[in-house]
């Protein structure tokens, strides 16, 4: 999945004001935590209802981005939470890019390969907590996903 939800929240409030930012937050929240895509349509309807006069460009970008977002609801809301951010992601890719830039250029494409592996590997040990909600989405990722899942014994 290349399309994120947080990127569509976070792209949102580059419109709304600073005073109404939380509000805008919660009501945008009913649409990406509804059970189903006809809620969250619904609920959609209802943030236009609410914010379009104030900021009309949210809702456009929603309705243009709409057949991106909608995958995320063939997903059970374990899953969705583990899904909805991309703050590890984003953690790793930010700290990639800090060695790669100290670093600057490089001999060959093998240098590259060696820094980013013990980069990782770096990157690996500084994690100490695990990723919130993960144990369910765990099993939900087995239950959907078992032919792709490793066998733990």
């Amino acid at each position: 999945m290349q399309f994120y939800i947080v990127h569509m929240v976070r792209n949102s409030l580059n419109y709304a004001g600073l005073n109404k930012r939380k509000e805008v937050v919660a009501d945008l929240r009913l649409i990406y935590s509804a059970a189903t895509i006809d809620e969250a349509e619904q609920a959609l309807a209802d943030f236009e209802d609410k914010w379009n006069k104030a900021y009309p460009p949210i809702s456009l970008s929603w309705r243009n981005n709409w057949q991106r977002i909608i995958p995320f609801f063939d997903y059970p809301p374990e899953i969705r939470r583990i899904i909805y951010t991309t703050n590890t992601i984003e953690s790793v890719n930010m700290s990639l890019r800090k060695v790669s830039k100290i670093r600057g250029s490089f001999p060959n494409d093998d240098a590259v390969i060696k820094l980013f592996y013990l980069a990782l590997s770096n990157i690996v040990k500084r994690w100490s907590r695990p990723i919130r909600d993960w144990k369910p989405a765990l099993n939900r990722f087995t239950i959907q996903f078992n032919e792709r899942m490793p066998r733990q014994y």
